[in-house]
């Protein structure tokens, strides 16, 4: 696949090369078909649809494969095979395509692949007045001497313009003046030359600067122009004095001005040019204090303080300055300074009377009393005073000049304890001068906030058994006010209920809210309880407050399960009885325990522990439900022992276990058959042991008939026994509550009957509870 793409790709670049030798061949002879579009023409822009000009129907452009190609990488134009539109693919710049050359012509071609065939053609650009002329320097420099003869010709620097055509430089224009006159000469290239020629004489001292303005104008439509500044130097010859620009200078002068400072600038003028024309500056007839006081520049003729001037001492100096030339000519002049008297003396506070410290529940009060004074006179010693519009005091004027700080009434310390006054003394001078003074003001605390719990009521969680004198919590209290009005103390509140005994229960730390279990917490015995604390300050009156606390007793796992069914007393076991014809699933008896925690301490699971046939019988885990696993058979022994454990999920979990024995039988009217005892484990054993088996076993069959015969005593007088008053059940019947894992109370009576004249069995049979119940 690779292979016959490459050769395509070869194929085609044949195709190019062979086209372009044709193109190459033929160019001469065959006539380009011309479009034109206008420069700065956006993107997108159609220049023209091909298929008349190629005399080709709209389904035949993508058949012959017809395309359009030009020289270069870039692609300016877009041909659209399906409709032959051309487009411009970005905007064209005919300056930077063309330069000056017009016609601006971007040759293309038009190939029609599939038969060969193209087509010449040509994009002309037409240019736009989109560039005004520009003169490469703005400032023209052109220096004449004064003794030039009218009529001379001086060319000047040309403008350029990159547009062509009639849109180029078409014409010059000068500003009016009396010296000289604008005149153009056009180049045999077709370059327009501006040229000056000179009307009347120049006079460098009555003008020695010629400024004119030469303006350059294309031909388009609106036409653009741009300008230049032709600046005419003249030459001049020294025939002139320096002449001062004003004989009196009168200068201002504050008395705070800096050393170094510029009191004023004297400037003398002189015709001539070179060293007749350079002037130095001195001081003429000037006195000891003006020549310490001030100091002139020889050069730029700048006055200049060369120490600080006194309003007080000196209000007026006036200086004489002379200007002399290179030649010898001079001129001079007079500065009269005045020193100008300032507000440079700030105002000044003095404190006479001052208290730092105010309780908080006092009203009105005088804080403090001071005084402001300031040496300068008229506006500049005229003072105003104030503080913060934030603060809760306010100044009070007294007689002249004094003023009293007051507060506006009393104040909250726990809001605020301290205040930072300033005081602010502004004189009316220019620029206005103030003096601060800061004062800070305390709030002396009074007892008037009770403490506050963190919390109204708090919840502790003890575990059960703890350890007398345990840390359970701790409470606490905030008092807003400082000092001794702050100190809390806790206590424990007598109880709403008379009946807890709370002082033996906890205690509580009068410092810091701490809480101790006294002695160790039951929860089966006490679950929670609740009590109150009280917070009081040392404050005088002092000022409480209470807030509850909880306690919940957290349950251990401290509680075996307790079986409720079947009875583990010791008596004779009742034995479940279960058909052999019994499908899988069958429901033997089911196991009911209890216990005494709680949560997950008290979720009871059950399972098998032992079984005299493992796989006969099993136990659900979440109900103690005894459940036949398969199918019974003859095979099975007809006598069986399980023993069901049933354990709670506490951490660690404690268990019992319940021996439970069942027996097989083919019917409820087969006659009730003992219970043998479960039969031995078989063992290898050598002699000795034989010996030692008959030997226990003599001692065993002494004690079983002893067993035997409190057994028959026992049913003897359970005979007599056997009508019960209502509402009490036998003895050998459970009431099984909701306290268990049943969802409901069941009586069931599990024994066979021991009358030997009736062959019926009761076996799991409901028992009504307000009748008698027959053997």
């Amino acid at each position: 696949m690779e292979t016959g793409e490459r050769k395509e790709r070869v194929q085609k670049q044949r195709q190019v090369l062979i086209l372009f030798v044709l193109l190459g061949v033929s160019r001469a002879g065959s006539e380009p078909r011309q479009y034109s579009v206008a420069e700065e023409t956006e993107s997108g822009f159609l220049v023209a649809n091909l298929l008349k000009d190629l005399d080709l129907e709209v389904g035949e452009l993508a058949a012959r494969g017809a395309r359009v190609m030009s020289k270069g990488k870039k692609l300016r134009l877009l041909f659209n095979g399906q409709t032959g539109d051309l487009l411009l693919n970005e905007k064209l710049d005919r300056e930077a395509l063309c330069g000056r050359t017009e016609p601006c012509v971007l040759p293309f071609q038009v190939l029609l692949e599939n038969p060969l065939q193209f087509f010449q053609a040509e994009l002309r650009v037409r240019d736009i007045n989109d560039h005004s002329p520009i003169f490469l320097d703005e400032e023209i420099i052109l220096k004449i001497s004064e003794s030039t003869t009218p009529g001379t010709t001086f060319l000047i620097e040309r403008a350029q313009d990159l547009d062509v055509g009639s849109n180029s430089l078409q014409n010059y224009t000068i500003s009016p003046n009396f010296h000289f006159h604008l005149k153009l000469q056009h180049s045999p290239d077709g370059i327009i030359l501006p040229h000056l020629v000179l009307d009347k004489a120049l006079d460098r001292e009555e003008q020695p600067e010629i400024r004119l303005t030469l303006t350059a104008l294309d031909g388009g439509s609106p036409p653009k122009s741009s300008t230049a500044l032709v600046c005419i130097e003249v030459l001049d010859v020294n025939d002139n004095a320096p002449e001062f620009a004003k004989l009196l200078y009168e200068v201002q002068v504050q008395e705070n001005s800096p050393v170094g400072s510029q009191v004023a600038s004297v400037s003398a003028r002189d015709l001539d040019i070179g060293t007749n024309g350079e002037i130095s500056y001195v001081f003429s007839q000037a006195s000891e204090d003006i020549r310490k006081t001030f100091l002139i520049n020889s050069k730029s003729g700048e006055l200049r303080l060369t120490q600080k001037l006194d309003f007080e001492s000196v209000q007026t100096f006036t200086i004489n300055i002379q200007a002399t030339d290179g030649g010898g000519l001079s001129g001079s002049c007079v500065v009269f300074v005045q020193v100008m008297d300032l507000n440079d003396n700030p105002p000044e506070l003095t404190m006479s009377t001052f208290i730092n410290q105010i309780p908080e529940n006092s009203q009105e009060t005088i804080i403090a009393v001071f005084s402001v004074s300031d040496p300068d006179s008229g506006d500049n010693g005229r003072m105003v005073c104030s503080i913060q519009d934030d603060l809760p005091f306010f100044l009070k004027p007294s007689v002249e000049n004094f003023y009293t700080l007051v507060s506006e009434g009393a104040l909250d310390r726990e809001t605020r304890s301290e205040y930072n006054v300033t005081i602010t003394v502004t004189d009316l001078g220019t620029p206005r001068l103030k003096t601060e003074h800061n004062i800070t003001v305390l709030v002396a605390d009074v007892n008037d906030n009770a403490p506050t719990f963190t919390q109204t009521s708090y919840t502790l969680f003890v575990r059960e058994n703890n350890s007398p004198a345990l840390h359970i919590g701790s409470v606490s209290a905030t008092d807003r006010d400082s000092g001794t009005n702050a100190q809390v103390t806790y206590s424990l509140l007598p109880p709403q209920d008379a009946h807890l005994p709370l002082a033996s229960l906890v205690s509580i730390n009068a410092d810091n809210g701490h809480l101790f279990a006294l002695r160790a917490l039951d929860y089966e015995a006490l679950q929670a309880f609740e009590f109150r604390v009280g917070a009081a300050d040392a404050g005088s009156p002092a000022l409480s407050s209470e807030a509850l606390v909880r306690v919940v007793v957290v349950d251990d796992n401290d509680n075996s399960p307790f079986v409720l069914y079947p009875l583990q007393n010791g008596s004779a076991p009742c034995t479940e009885l279960v058909p052999r014809a019994a499908e899988a699933g069958y429901l033997v008896t089911k196991v009911v325990a209890v216990d005494g925690d709680s949560g997950q301490n008290a979720w009871l699971s059950y399972q098998l522990l032992k079984a005299t046939e493992p796989g006969l019988f099993g136990v659900w885990a979440h109900n103690g439900e005894v459940r036949t696993a398969r199918l019974l058979s003859d095979r099975d022994a007809p006598k069986h022992r399980l023993v069901v454990l049933v354990k709670d999920n506490g951490e660690p979990p404690l268990s019992a276990s319940v021996t439970l024995h069942v027996l097989l039988v083919d019917g409820f009217s087969q006659p009730y058959l003992p219970l043998p005892e479960a039969a031995p484990d078989e063992a290898q054993a050598d002699s000795l042991t034989v010996y030692l088996v008959i030997a226990l076993a003599s001692v065993s069959s002494l004690f079983l008939f002893s067993v035997l015969l409190f057994i028959a005593v026992r049913l003897c007088g359970r005979r007599r026994a056997a009508s019960v008053p209502a509402g009490h059940f036998p003895g050998h019947l459970v009431d099984v509550s909701g306290t268990g894992t049943l969802s409901q109370s069941y009586q069931f009576e599990v024994c066979v009957t021991g009358d030997s004249g009736s062959n019926e069995f009761k076996f799991l049979k409901p028992v009504i509870s307000d009748g008698l119940v027959q053997d």
